[in-house]
Order: structure tokens, then C-alpha cells, then sequence
């Protein structure tokens, strides 16, 4: 799900001569900024369907398409990798050509790329069509937020900004259950791809409201923060696809010496391209990343820890999903509308962390947070293992509230305490770094706990391996809970003990 940051590319400073995102704020702000802001979430709210709504439908997908379990995994996590590897790239094409004309084209992208999933003949094409949706995807979102602090003047900022969490969230937590609803109505015979169509009428409303609405900005296709950086994002997404792709396809091949050889070769190559990120600032340019971000450890103890999150996370959501309809042969809807506790101790968490607990407690909140959750995907186990073939959408009632409460706690403080150690001038390049760590974090929780279910369900069957991965989500947790330990205990320095 895509955070509430500053964009890649935007600078915040105060004082005279403080440096403005890209667009140029009036003092009385933008016109139309109230529509503009409908706009912009919009946008978003697309994105984060399309990020959670396509698991429940997966199974449906093969049915209709054909295809193996690793193409299953293709079909969520074709998605999230293409917009990890672009997404801090899409900043930096905002500043050279302008947010709103990126945000025009990144939304029409999306929207076409939307149609050719829901036209796809077969599942390779609706892989390579999510593939393109995940690209104009990283194009589209990290426009919205420059377009805003350009629309707003500072003293409606923080309420504009103050809708995003309850939007967003509960765009992320429903998701599944409108991605079972679309599927088994089956509106006018298209089951699944509906989950797709639904993007058609938002997708023309947004690009044709964008370019009447959003504010033009100003470009400077000469400054520094212009320039892109290709070598830097060649690298980049290398390193993520030595990764990724192993994950997928490794057990399904047979796990060959080059699936290991290739998952070992990402992290030189991440290295390789810090090293070329701090020869492009020597030179005068602008890197993709700020090289002085690696050498903070609550910045990379931030990162560790959110990547473990975002991964029992988004393979938390897919192997739920595929065991109730797989395994229990349940409907989309049945599947779909059983994660509703889920989204409901996601929403009382983050209300509550973010409202009362995270301001005073701060880094507690966390622990708190990947405990429970951690204890909620365990009675998740044990809840499987009892109920068996028998097992019914009310006996997993408790065990969903417990783990949607866990997850709803860490949310809410992550990204202020992920930024707490950041300096001004580094916040939009480490804003663009978490979010793309997010959407990494999904795929590379899609392709190994995916692979650890499928994996389990063929010797020892569906049951036997739901539960093994809430196993390995609830270790993954537990790692998370020992890694926070790094991180500043308060968002803010100065606010409560250190």
C-alpha cells in the first residue's frame, strides 16, 4: 500500500529561500485544490485495489486461463516488482517533465494496461499486462503528493494530507473482499476481469478531471534534479530481479545451482549501485537515492524492518485466499468477505495507534504491534488445524481480529519513525526509498511465502501448508520485532524517553 511521504524528488526546508515541490505553491492555494485532492486519491485508491484486490481472483484466473502455481504468483507479484523498480525513477520524471503531465500519463497508462489484463487471452499475456499496469503505476503515484503541497497553502496541508490515512486504508484492507464480490457476480458473464474493468470508468474520470483540474507546473529540464539516472536504474532493478524471479520460478524448476547463484549475486549488485550512487553525487548530479541514507542505521534498520513486515504481509494475504478457495473450495465471495475481521482490526489499530498510542509511545507501538500480529497468524495456525475440512468463516473470527489489530498498530507509527534520523534535505529521496521498499517487500512476500505454500500443499496438502506458512508469517514477525529494536524510539527526538 502506498505510504503517506513526501514524493521522491520533493525537498523540505524552512526558512527564506526555502525550496518548493515542483509545481510552485500559491500562498492561497490552488483554485480547485479541493477537487484536485479528490483527484489525487482517486489515483490512489485504484493503485491500492489493484495491490490486494487480484489475490482473491487468483484462483478463478487459472481456472479460466490455465497456468501453474508459480504464474499465480506471477499475476500479484508482476505488479508490485515493476513498481518497486520504477517507482523512485518516477519521481525524478516528475521533476523533468512536470507532476501533472506524468500523473495524466502514468493514470491513461494504467487505465489501458487495466483493459489489456482484463482482455488477456492467456496468463503469460495477464502477467505481461500487470507488468506495464505496475509501470505506469510507479509513473501515477509518486506525483499525487508534490501535487498536493503544490495545491495547498501550509496551513491546510496537514488536513489534506490528514485524509489519506483513512482512505487509503480502507481502500487496502477491502480490497479482497470487492476483488470476491466481482468475481462471483460475474457481471455480464466476465467473472475475474471485472476485478479489472472496475479500473475503466475511475481511470477516464481521473485523466479527464486531472487535466482540467490539477494546476500546471513549472519544469527545469537543466537543473541537477532533473537528470535521470539510467545506469542507476539499470542496477537497481537488477538486483531486485536476481532476487525475485529465483523465488518464483526456483521451485518450479527443480531449484537449479542458478536460482542460488542468482539470489546471491543481488547483493553485490545493491552494493555496485551505492557505489555508483555516491560517484554520481561527486560528479554533481542527482542519484537516484541519496548515498548518506545508507550510512544511517536507524534508516537501514527502518528498512529491514518494514521489508519483513510488508512481506508476512502481502503473503499473509495471498496464501489466506488460495487456501480457502483451493484447499476448502470456497466461493471468491465466501473468501472474500472472510477477511472482513481482518480489515476491521486493521482499522481499529491504526485509528488507535495513530490517534493515541504511537504519539506516546512511539517504537513500543511497533513492538506491540508484530507481537500481536505475530500472535494472531499463530492462533491463525492452530485455528486451521482444529477446524479442518469443517472449518468455518466464524471460527476465524478471533484469530483475524488479533492479527488485523497487530498489523493495524505497526502501520500507523512505521514511517515517521522509519524517518525520525533523516535529515531535511534527505527526506524525498528517503520518502522514495520506503515506498518502493514496501512494494518490494509485497513481491518478495508473494514469491517466498507462495512458494513455501505450494510447495507444502503438494506433498502434504492445502491444510498442512496454510498453516506451515502462518508459521514462517509469524517467524517473519518475530524477526521484524528483533530488528525494530534498532529504530529511534520516537518519531520526533525529544518526544518521550530515549
Amino acid at each position: 500500500m502506498t505510504s503517506q511521504l513526501d514524493p521522491p524528488g520533493t525537498t523540505r526546508t524552512t526558512g527564506p529561500g526555502a525550496a518548493t515541490p515542483a509545481g510552485g505553491p500559491a500562498p492561497a492555494g490552488h483554485r480547485l485544490r479541493r477537487a484536485g485532492l479528490a483527484v489525487v486519491l482517486a489515483a490512489e485508491v485504484m493503485d491500492l485495489l489493484d495491490s490486494t484486490i487480484v489475490g482473491v481472483a487468483a484462483p478463478a484466473v487459472r481456472q479460466d486461463l490455465g497456468g501453474s502455481d508459480t504464474q499465480i504468483q506471477w499475476i500479484t507479484a508482476s505488479y508490485t516488482l515493476a513498481f518497486a523498480v520504477l517507482l523512485i525513477t518516477g519521481g525524478r520524471l516528475g521533476d523533468l517533465f512536470g507532476r501533472k503531465r506524468l500523473f495524466v500519463l502514468g493514470a491513461a497508462g494504467f487505465t489501458v494496461a487495466s483493459v489489456l489484463c482484463a482482455a488477456a487471452p492467456g496468463a503469460g499475456t495477464l502477467i505481461a499486462a500487470r507488468t506495464v499496469q505496475g509501470l505506469f503505476a510507479a509513473l501515477l503515484i509518486p506525483q499525487g503528493l508534490g501535487l498536493i503541497k503544490a495545491m495547498f497553502p501550509p496551513r491546510e496541508l496537514g488536513a489534506a494530507f490528514g485524509l489519506f490515512g483513512p482512505v487509503l486504508g480502507l481502500s487496502s484492507v477491502l480490497g479482497p473482499s470487492l476483488g470476491g464480490y466481482l468475481t462471483d457476480a460475474d457481471w455480464f458473464g466476465l467473472g475475474w476481469r471485472t476485478v479489472f474493468l472496475i479500473n475503466l470508468p475511475v481511470g477516464l474520470l481521473t485523466v479527464l478531471a486531472a487535466g482540467r483540474i490539477l494546476p500546471a507546473d513549472r519544469t527545469d529540464r537543466t537543473a541537477g534534479s532533473g537528470r535521470l539516472d539510467p545506469v542507476g536504474v539499470l542496477l537497481l532493478g537488477l538486483a531486485v530481479l536476481l532476487l525475485v524471479y529465483p523465488l518464483v520460478q526456483g521451485r518450479e524448476l527443480g531449484w537449479p545451482l542458478w536460482a542460488f547463484l542468482a539470489m546471491a549475486a543481488s547483493a553485490p549488485v545493491l552494493w555496485v549501485f551505492t557505489l555508483h550512487q555516491r560517484a554520481v553525487l561527486r560528479r554533481g548530479g542527482t542519484p537516484l537515492v541519496e548515498p548518506s541514507l545508507f550510512g544511517k542505521r536507524a534508516f537501514v534498520s527502518a528498512l529491514a524492518t518494514g521489508l519483513v513486515f510488508f512481506a508476512a504481509l502481502s503473503g499473509l494475504l495471498l496464501v489466506f485466499t488460495l487456501h480457502l478457495q483451493l484447499g476448502l473450495g470456497w466461493t471468491p465471495l465466501h473468501a472474500g468477505l472472510s477477511m472482513v475481521p481482518l480489515s476491521v482490526g486493521v482499522v481499529v489499530g491504526a485509528v488507535l495507534s495513530g490517534g493515541l498510542l504511537a504519539p506516546r509511545h512511539g517504537r513500543r507501538v511497533l513492538h506491540a504491534g508484530t507481537a500481536v500480529a505475530a500472535a494472531g497468524a499463530l492462533a491463525l495456525w492452530v485455528t486451521v488445524g482444529l477446524g479442518g475440512d469443517g472449518l468455518t468463516a466464524w471460527r476465524l473470527v478471533p484469530a483475524l481480529l488479533l492479527t488485523g489489530f497487530g498489523l493495524g498498530l505497526i502501520m500507523a507509527p512505521f514511517f515517521d519513525i522509519a524517518l525520525a534520523g533523516v535529515e531535511e534535505s534527505e527526506t524525498g529521496s528517503a520518502s522514495g526509498v520506503l515506498n518502493a521498499q514496501q512494494q518490494l517487500g509485497g513481491s518478495l512476500g508473494v514469491a517466498l511465502l507462495g512458494t513455501a505454500f505450494f510447495g507444502r500443499a503438494g506433498d502434504d496438502g492445502f491444510r498442512s501448508a496454510a498453516g506451515w506458512t502462518y508459521g514462517l508469517v509469524a517467524a517473519l514477525l518475530a524477526a521484524a520485532f528483533l530488528v525494530a529494536f534498532l529504530l529511534p524510539r520516537h518519531a520526533r527526538p525529544g518526544d518521550g524517553d530515549h
